[in-house]
């Protein structure tokens, strides 16, 4: 019932909110322009910062009322300066008002706008259209569609600083590739931006520096113009060192270091430059530490937090830095990128989306092909957050041959990556396919999946047994494997079970033989194995109970009725004197174990 009535309930509370909404609407259509004007300007302080009345005024339609407004000739340039200041807040809500402001065709309406003599009217266009322009939902050819629009901003730089933060934003933004590249270069971005960059005004100037840094990239006539141009009498490359400096705000050291170094790549600025090259090895080295203390801190925010983790990942091109971070020059921020990948890798959500967008896979491959101890302990251990069974990128890793690298890392002498190695190969055999088992048998070796048995790293002896566990499930992959390397994998079984192991280690040995006895064929190598059988039923009695169910699982699945052979079986393993112990077993205080003792006597009864 409580179901039936929450739709009504809703559709009760949207109706109120809308309601007390709706005359800041219907005030727009007011025949008498002050108080059209009155209404705007109210509007404007009921939506700031209230994301609610922002979708409620677009639901009711106010934006094509603002933006009639905002183009009639009859408006006065106040009331058109206000439409535009409220069309700005509503673009600040959520991507669906974006979403519904560009619906509405609101990037015409303002570039017209610009037109306009009345410089308070013009800043106001450009704010609006910064903040819809840096939006990820709206399309950034639209800014290219009208070839007027490109000269026009030029010539508006000039106006005021405003003017010239706002639009080196929207530059900056929406320049993505070598065309855009192009046609911004062509139509004079490096002369008309390039004077900005000594700006009184630090947003100016930041603004201004990133439009270079996207002009720049990968772009060799922009970077060779840029070397020669000439600011306050200063070159630029000269101006862009001393953006380095370390009293410098950090954005603007890191940004400026972007800018030099595709030029370094684009063959503009000489290797042998001194004045130049040694200044930026200096501050390269110092804009490595601040990447490296970022990606550290990143790592440690989102290391047990699912929360804060999404909201690392949602901040623009986060995730490209981090990627990128792992192909740097400096091991230390290479290490650093990892680490926070890897604390990253925690969220299920995250592997199964933004990891698989981004491809993480690919470059942390590159990385585990030739890398330090340190940094390929990190990345080993990411690797196995990838290779759970969920994980979309367990497919494209192993297709690149991951099998081979993971086999190689568990004959490491550092114990974290024998660790590392043996755990992903553990998430690799999770539910996997014959052929993926074969290869990993076969790369691995049976001579070196024994010595990891017998390794004197507790973990490594655990992650060892949980891959055979894995390797030894479904039946006919079972039966296959213990044809070719069964009387190895009883022998290791034996000696663990008689060596001085704890609880946890025998517990998991016994889960492997009980896999075993759920095999079809593979059965017999327990029923022919006195040996295993007496330890099986000495484990029945143990005081600990987790070994007396695991031990029970392995009964259960040899005395099970309706199979080949069960009478045999149950005849012998009556005759050691296993049923007694389950009649005792069937008394006992453990349910569990209760349970399982008597589902075992019921098959001896059917």
């Amino acid at each position: 019932m409580a179901c039936l009535l929450e739709t009504p309930i809703r559709m009760s509370v949207l109706s109120e909110v809308t309601a007390s909404s709706r005359h800041y609407v219907d005030r727009l259509f007011d025949p008498d322009p002050q108080k059209v004007l009155q209404g705007v300007i109210d509007m404007k302080n009921a939506v700031i910062g209230n994301n609610k009345q922002k979708a409620n005024l677009i639901v009711l339609g106010a934006v094509p009322r603002l933006l009639y407004l905002l183009q009639q000739e009859t408006s006065s340039t106040e009331l058109k300066t206000e439409c535009a200041v409220v069309l700005g807040s509503l673009a600040m809500g959520t991507e669906n008002n974006v979403k519904s402001l560009l619906d509405c065709h609101i990037i015409p309406a303002l570039l017209q706008g610009l037109l306009s003599p009345d410089l308070k009217f013009i800043e106001a266009c450009l704010r609006c259209l910064r903040t819809i322009f840096t939006s990820p939902v709206t399309p950034e050819e639209l800014l290219y569609t009208d070839a007027t629009v490109i000269p026009h901003l030029m010539a508006l730089l000039s106006r005021s600083r405003y003017t010239q933060e706002y639009i080196c934003q929207i530059f900056s933004h929406c320049c993505k590739g070598p065309d855009h590249q192009t046609i911004l270069f062509n139509h004079g971005a490096v002369q008309n931006i390039a004077h900005l960059l000594t700006s009184v005004s630090y947003k100016v100037r930041m603004q201004a520096l990133k439009c270079f840094s996207v002009l720049a990239f990968e772009n060799p006539q922009v970077s060779m113009t840029l070397v020669n141009v000439l600011v306050d009498g200063e070159l630029l490359p000269q101006i862009f060192v001393k953006m380095l400096q370390r009293d410098k705000p950090i954005e603007m050291q890191l940004t400026s270091a972007k800018c030099l170094t595709y030029m370094c790549r684009a063959g503009a600025i000489r290797t042998d430059d001194n004045c130049i090259v040694l200044k930026l090895d200096h501050d390269l080295k110092h804009a490595h530490e601040l990447r490296q203390a970022a990606f550290k801190l990143y790592a440690s925010l989102g290391a047990n937090d699912e929360d804060i983790r999404k909201k690392i990942i949602e901040t623009e091109n986060m995730m490209d830095r981090i990627v990128t971070g792992l192909s740097e020059s400096s091991v230390k921020v290479r290490l650093a990128a990892v680490r926070c990948l890897h604390s990253l890798s925690r969220s299920v959500q995250q592997l199964r989306t933004s990891f698989q967008d981004h491809a993480v896979w690919k470059p942390l491959m590159k990385v585990l092909q030739n890398a330090p101890d340190e940094i390929l302990v990190v990345a080993s251990s990411m690797l196995c957050n990838l290779l759970l069974e969920f994980s979309p990128s367990k497919e494209p890793i192993l297709e690149s041959g991951a099998v081979e690298l993971l086999c190689g890392l568990t004959q490491s002498e550092n114990p974290a990556l024998r660790v590392n190695g043996i755990w992903a190969l553990m998430n690799m055999a999770f539910q996997a396919e014959q052929k993926i088992k074969a290869d990993i048998l076969r790369s691995l070796s049976t001579e070196q999946l024994f010595r990891l048995l017998s390794d004197s790293d507790l973990n490594v002896l655990m992650k060892t047994l949980g891959l055979l566990r894995n390797l030894l499930s479904t039946r006919p992959h079972i039966d296959k494997i213990m044809s070719t390397h069964g009387k190895q994998i009883m022998q290791a079984v034996t000696l663990i079970l008689e060596g001085e192991h704890n609880i946890e280690v025998k517990e998991q040995t016994l889960c492997i033989l009980a896999n075993i006895a759920d095999g079809t064929t593979a059965k017999e190598l327990i029923m022919t194995n006195d040996d295993i059988l007496q330890k099986i039923k000495y484990y029945m009695g143990h005081s600990h109970v987790k070994l007396q169910l695991a031990a029970m699982f392995c009964i259960s699945n040899l005395v099970w009725n309706d199979e080949e052979g069960s009478q045999e079986r149950q005849d012998k393993l009556r005759d050691m004197g296993i049923v007694d112990i389950l009649h005792k077993l069937s008394q006992s205080p453990d349910s569990n174990l209760c349970d399982k003792a008597k589902t075992a006597l019921q098959q001896y009864l059917a």
